[in-house]
């Protein structure tokens, strides 16, 4: 089973798939099309671990010349220090104008690598094969590329499409169960500002062992998850107005990862607690939203990060670097009712301190 969405864009129109096992025949017929004289590979390292033989072999039928560069685990590789050498690598390895960089791994490896290729010889042709639950309904479309700095997560960057998105749901065999849950954050959001049947879709998610989940079910659902971000993007390319909807959850998770210095929290936990914090804030400022829809997941959480080594005033000042101030006030995307997202930007900052604290009582 295999499905097959187009995202417009400005800089053209490209496919996006979800299937099981079409790795192999998608960049079969993207290369028997192509001109390239030869390819990059970006593989995350843990990808690389397990599906090396797999990707070896795939490159090899394809017959182009092609050099592989491994990236380590981790939000750390989302650095500028990264980003040197991954262009180095580039530049150093003969990359020419229509030399594709293929980025296959989650959303680390993929903004790394977007970023990449955004930026060497002003831009080489991408194609994203995401490799988690996250990346495929989330980061690997809509073009949004980038890299953190000490001030704030995802700082540095460009907007830049690929060619096409390629998701094979065989890559989340190997995936740990943590990071199952890690993508579970973002098709909660779809369906906290777009589709109320996500939630229920998504009970899938409590499967013991998610390797044994349908997998027409798994590929329905992340099907459904991108079409809520395809449209959305389409409606707005370059964040200027909806697409900030995307958002939902997320002021208030940045300022968590980078208070726990992207390391002891994943982005998909801190996207969580940031939405049940944007739910409270919701409530606070006038609305009216019962979080259970959202709640109810909330067991399938393990948290490495304690209450008492966060400070909400640190946290609201990590907000303020965040890229979503305006005059010195910070702005959210609030739920006016389910499926209703808002942009409301809130000045009164004990609001938001009791609205952290709400969530912090989850860790």
């Amino acid at each position: 089973m295999s499905t097959k969405l187009t995202v417009k864009s400005a800089a053209g129109d490209y496919p996006v798939s979800v299937g099981f096992n079409i790795v192999d025949e998608a960049l079969k017929t993207y290369f028997d099309n192509s001109s390239a004289p030869a390819c990059f590979l970006f593989v995350d390292e843990n990808v690389w671990k397990h599906h090396q033989p797999k990707l070896k072999q795939i490159f090899d039928e394809i017959g182009l010349p092609y050099r592989s560069f491994i990236i380590p685990e981790g939000e750390k590789s989302k650095s500028i220090k990264q980003w040197q050498v991954a262009v180095n690598f580039l530049l150093k390895n003969g990359v020419r104008r229509n030399t594709p960089l293929v980025a296959v791994g989650g959303g680390i490896t993929g903004d790394l690598s977007g970023f990449a290729a955004s930026s060497a010889l002003r831009g080489i042709p991408l194609i994203h094969v995401p490799t988690t639950v996250l990346a495929m309904v989330d980061s690997s479309i809509g073009g949004k590329t980038g890299i953190n700095h000490e001030t704030g997560k995802n700082l540095i960057g460009a907007f830049y499409q690929p060619e096409m998105v390629v998701a094979d749901t065989q890559f989340l065999q190997t995936l740990p169960r943590k990071e199952w849950i890690n993508g579970l954050s973002e098709i909660l959001k779809y369906g906290a500002i777009s589709n109320s049947d996500i939630f229920e879709m998504s009970e899938l998610f409590f499967e013991e062992d998610l390797r044994q989940v349908d997998q027409q079910e798994l590929i329905k659902l992340i099907e459904l998850c991108m079409g809520v971000k395809v449209d959305i993007v389409q409606k707005d390319e370059f964040e200027g107005g909806v697409r900030a909807f995307l958002n939902f959850g997320h002021t208030f998770a940045h300022a968590l990862e980078k208070a726990a210095d992207f390391d002891q929290i994943s982005h998909g936990e801190a996207v969580f607690l940031g939405m049940l914090a944007a739910i409270d804030l919701s409530n606070r400022v006038g609305f009216s939203i019962d979080d259970r829809s959202i709640r109810t997941f909330r067991p399938l959480y393990n948290f490495g990060v304690s209450s008492d080594s966060l400070n909400r005033d640190r946290l609201i000042e990590y907000m303020k670097s965040d890229k979503k101030m305006v005059n010195e006030h910070i702005r959210f995307i609030l739920l006016k009712g389910w499926q209703h997202p808002v942009l409301r930007t809130v000045k009164d900052e004990t609001q938001i301190a009791d609205s952290w604290l709400a969530a912090l009582k989850e860790l």
